[in-house]
């Protein structure tokens, strides 16, 4: 008899051991919460318009900055890995987005029209270097000169340089201080003194006769800075300025005090005009302070027309003396 051999099978000791997931970084949804809730407020008080005081109203002008830090947050919350603050962080940033940067792009093609250009600049009580002004007169070329912090001494040196040659119809009204503010133009000039009531600064308004085109009012916008109480006086300047009218083209061109991010600024535009440099793509370029240790952080300076007329380019020009930034507008009138 053949005998089989039983082999048999062994169990194969041991331990299987397989590769654990990569643990991914992770941040506490509290830090998240806490990086995402002073922008959020940021956004609901810059699109409700909710800034009233002094404070509020300044810090208001670095809605630009803040816009753009809005992207950490959201950056904070998908590294939560939380779905309610990765959702607030996104509404955030993108209310601050389409609050900001539209002005960075031209709404709509250079048209055709009545050339008007407009050049406004703060001369800081009167120190802006007269050569400087005048090489930017002539190279700009352009047909109404609005000037704040006018002097005494600023209109001599004006005077002296030259300008009422190239500009020779004028309404000044200069002070000894930063109250004094003139328009000089290529045009015949009229005074308007019963436009609107000025407050805080003197802010001169004048009808200007451009052949070709409809009736000009230009006013001259310097209202006080929104320092302390001053915000009220600031809000109730921007409230009295004249409203656009239906048989007349309105350009005002000033140091408003004021950005785009100012509930006030907005409202006074609602009434019938546009921000020249919103229109041209520049309304991010910062016109104050220049010709200091820091560089110019925020736009307060404007060119702000009718609706009907044409933003045909807009920029922006450091002059020694002064620290704000000359704001030039390339306009274009409608027809009678």
């Amino acid at each position: 008899m053949d005998v089989v051999a039983d082999r048999g099978t062994d169990d194969i000791g041991g331990t299987v051991v397989s590769p654990g997931r990569r643990r991914r970084w992770r941040i506490p949804t509290t830090l998240a919460w806490a990086a995402v809730t002073p922008f959020a407020a940021w956004a609901v008080a810059r699109v409700a318009g909710l800034e009233r005081d002094a404070l509020t109203t300044q810090l208001m002008t670095g809605t630009p900055y803040v816009a753009a830090a809005s992207l950490v947050p959201v950056l904070l919350a998908v590294l939560a890995r939380n779905r309610a603050v990765t959702a607030v962080a996104l509404v955030t940033t993108t209310a601050l987005g389409f609050s900001v940067l539209p002005r960075a792009f031209r709404s709509g093609d250079p048209v055709a029209g009545t050339p008007l250009r407009v050049l406004t600049l703060n001369t800081l009580f009167g120190h802006a270097e007269p050569e400087a002004v005048m090489a930017l007169v002539r190279r700009l070329n352009p047909d109404v000169f609005s000037t704040q912090e006018l002097t005494p001494g600023m209109v001599e040196k004006f005077q002296a340089a030259g300008l009422e040659k190239i500009m020779p119809y004028q309404v000044l009204e200069p002070e000894w201080s930063a109250g004094g503010s003139g328009l000089y133009s290529r045009y015949p000039l009229t005074a308007r003194k019963d436009l609107f009531e000025a407050i805080g600064h003197n802010m001169p308004a004048a009808l200007m006769t451009v052949p070709g085109a409809m009736p000009v009012e230009i006013v001259d916008v310097h209202p006080f800075p929104p320092l302390g109480r001053q915000v009220y006086d600031w809000t109730a300047a921007l409230d009295a300025l004249p409203s656009a009218a239906p048989g007349t083209i309105r350009i005002l061109a000033g140091d408003f005090n004021a950005s785009l991010d100012h509930a006030a600024m907005r409202r006074f535009l609602s009434r019938g005009y546009l921000d020249a440099a919103d229109s041209a793509g520049e309304g991010l370029t910062p016109t104050w302070p220049v010709n200091k240790r820091v560089p110019a952080l925020i736009t307060i300076d404007h060119v702000v027309a009718d609706q009907r007329v044409g933003v045909n380019a807009v920029s922006v020009h450091t002059v020694p003396g002064t620290d704000h930034r000359a704001v030039f507008a390339d306009l274009r009138l409608p027809p009678p």
